[in-house]
């Protein structure tokens, strides 16, 4: 059987999408529902008991120490992970994980499937071992194989990209990774607040696992370009603003024939 683990943290609304949507369609093939819960002050708690869910409560939180967590608090060895913000969207979306498990006893995980770069590297068979940035584990929308897991946990001293380097560490030790066709939504709205805090990750994740050093030289290149890219939008916006405007002012004297 399949055990879902959610990661939240004041999701409550994309939440109670995720759960209805888990308990409506897909009842009889999954076993279990965990939220890990990162000290959300909405009603989060109270939507996951009003759709059954077990709520456990994360205080530390990081990339890896929540999946870890997620791994740990699941009782089947097929785990399915998503964040509050997705959901799975075919209707055989658990059948197609379970049947890859059953078929394959070397699988470690399965990349599901929801944008373009999936599809093409799925469609085009690129491996995991090619390619394990988009082809192997991401997670929200993605299996694991939990007895593989208590080999080689996920590294909690990394600050993302801890999906990517279990992925690199499991084929490392002779293990597969494979996608499925398994389709799902991922939907979410990041504040700049919130799209900082993932840049401070992400910089610090490349410098940890691949070494991505920054020079003086490459930060400013990267504030220059970024500024040129907002102005040049700004300007444009504009200009389509102003043409929308006289456009409708010259419709106002010059309408078309009624039909």
């Amino acid at each position: 059987m399949i055990s879902v683990v959610i990661r939240n943290k004041n999701q409550a609304e994309a939440l109670s999408f995720l759960l209805k949507n888990l308990t409506e369609r897909y009842c009889d093939d999954i076993d279990e529902i965990i939220v890990i819960d990162n000290l959300s002050i909405d009603n989060s708690e109270e939507i996951a008991e009003k759709f059954g869910a077990r709520f456990v409560t994360i205080k530390d939180f990081s990339f890896g120490g929540s999946a870890n967590l997620c791994a740990k608090e699941a009782k089947n060895s097929i785990v399915v992970i998503f964040s509050a913000h997705s959901y799975p969207v075919s209707h055989d979306f658990f059948k197609l994980i379970q049947n890859k498990f059953d078929e394959n006893s070397n699988l470690a995980g399965l990349r599901c499937l929801h944008n373009s770069n999936d599809y093409k590297n799925y469609i085009n068979k690129i491996p995991a071992t090619i390619d394990p940035n988009k082809s192997g584990l991401i997670f929200s929308g993605s299996a694991f194989n939990k007895i593989v897991w208590e080999k080689y946990q996920f590294r909690e001293d990394v600050a993302t990209f801890e999906d990517k380097e279990w992925t690199a560490r499991v084929l490392k030790a002779g293990y597969d990774i494979d996608f499925v066709e398994s389709i799902f939504s991922y939907e979410i709205k990041r504040s700049p607040k919130q799209l900082f805090f993932r840049f401070k990750n992400d910089v610090i994740g490349n410098y940890q696992l691949w070494h991505q050093d920054i020079s003086l030289e490459s930060a400013v290149k990267g504030l220059l370009a970024s500024i040129f890219h907002l102005v040049k939008k700004a300007i444009v916006d504009l200009w389509y603003i102003i043409l929308r405007f006289f456009y409708l002012i010259k419709f106002m004297f010059d309408k078309p024939n009624k039909f």
